[in-house]
């Protein structure tokens, strides 16, 4: 099983701050987590892009 690195966007700014390593077999909804912005400089909610 593969895994691959995936980055954590910031949902206001779209600045990519983190970066995740995902299963590559892993097909599911995308990760959603609270994260603290530096560009920002507050706590936004974080998406997982490719």
């Amino acid at each position: 099983m593969a895994v691959r690195k995936s980055a954590l966007a910031c949902s206001i700014c779209g600045s990519r701050n983190y970066s995740k390593s995902v299963n590559e077999g892993k097909k599911g909804d995308r990760l959603e987590v609270n994260k603290f912005c530096k560009y920002c400089k507050k706590h936004t909610v974080h998406k997982e892009t490719k």
